[in-house]
């Protein structure tokens, strides 16, 4: 089934949760819960859902856009879309109106509530959308293989055009022109590009240190291809290697290999999380991996499940994760790798093409 004809589906398949809520209709806020649900791709709008209703609120700027996008009643509100929504709320009456409370303002909260004049009880409701977003469909898991081969392709044009002595400034721009280049719609996040100590930052900006030789270099990007993004990390060396870092990348690669060895349809996040930190324990290595094993995506770079020492999500085969192991050593350097992997009924499969054997540039 192509993406476009999936919209109305998903509407559908979302309804009998409703009950499991003990809510009559649902407004959506979030962007990115709104496209899963209608296509409309615009900066401004809400959605109403009950059964048999489904009306896309949004502003001027958008009045032709939603009407080719979407197969939704459209309603375009001057200023504010909260007044409109509440003329229609009163002659729609939704009894139990959730809301998420994750995504929604206070001050929009805080209105409706004040202009529900008993026509309806604003309901707060976690994850409805989110939940039903972890499992993707054919059509999404092509847009995300678009989105993995096009960051993989922009990383391999860019490390050719890395010289000693650029800037980690220079070297980001670098990644973000060639993604734009070969038909990224923006990157999924900013593009980090750490050296050397400051590879120690998790999640370093890039500035003006300059790249030298004979230094780690940490790079971890992430493009977006008609709205479905991916995110990928790779630890390179600009000159020689010592050899404890060596036996470092090492380590963290056999981690990273042994979490991916553990999904499957099934499997318990907490599993997948704690195979890669056993390896990285045997090395005396894992008091300095401070993050997540790793976090779905999909329409946005982070999303559920998350792959975390405390979390008891169960993979489910149609999911999309990342694997991204690493460890940070203050004033010293870090090593990262991560790769974005589909769950399947038998195991998973790596969706990222770029070696992950230690190379040097």
């Amino acid at each position: 089934m192509p993406l476009s004809a999936e919209y109305s589906s998903r509407r559908q398949t979302l309804l009998p949760g409703f009950a499991e809520h003990k809510i009559d209709g649902l407004l959506v806020t979030s962007l990115a819960n709104i496209r899963y649900l209608t296509g409309f791709t615009g900066s401004h709008g809400a959605l109403y859902l009950a059964p048999g209703k489904a009306i896309l609120f949004t502003d001027p700027r958008y009045t032709l856009q939603a009407s080719q996008e979407t197969t939704c009643d459209v309603r375009i509100l001057t200023g504010s879309l909260f007044p409109g929504i509440v003329k229609a709320l009163h002659r729609l009456k939704p009894g139990q109106l959730g809301f998420e409370k994750s995504q929604m303002p206070y001050f929009a909260w805080d209105y409706l509530t004040r202009e529900s004049k008993s026509r309806y009880t604003l309901v707060p409701v976690d994850s409805l959308v989110e939940t039903q977003r972890m499992v993707k469909s054919e059509a999404e898991i092509a847009l995300i293989r678009e989105s993995v081969n096009l960051n993989s392709q922009a990383f391999d044009r860019a490390l050719k055009r890395f010289k000693p002595g650029m800037r980690e400034s220079d070297l980001a721009a670098e990644i973000d022109y060639q993604m734009r280049r070969l038909g990224a719609s923006s990157t999924a996040f900013e593009t980090i590009v750490a050296t050397g100590a400051h590879s120690a930052l998790p999640h370093a900006r890039p500035g003006e240190t300059r790249i030298e030789t004979n230094q780690l270099l940490l790079i971890d990007m992430g493009a977006t291809r008609q709205g479905y993004t991916s995110d990928m990390t790779r630890t390179v060396f600009t000159g020689k290697a010592a050899p404890v870092w060596r036996k470092r990348y090492q380590a963290v690669l056999e981690a990273q290999q042994a979490s991916i060895a553990t999904i499957r349809d099934g499997a318990r996040t907490v599993k997948v999380d704690a195979a890669g930190r056993q390896v990285l324990k045997g090395y005396g290595l894992d008091k300095q991996f401070t993050h997540s094993t790793g976090h779905g995506l999909g329409l946005e770079i982070h999303e559920a499940p998350r792959l975390g020492k405390r979390d008891k999500n169960v993979l489910r085969a149609g999911m999309v994760v990342t694997v991204e192991p690493g460890i940070y050593l203050e004033g010293q350097g870090g090593i990262r790798i991560e790769d974005t992997v589909l769950v399947t009924a038998s195991g998973c499969e790596i969706l990222t093409p770029t070696s992950k054997e230690l190379t040097v540039v």
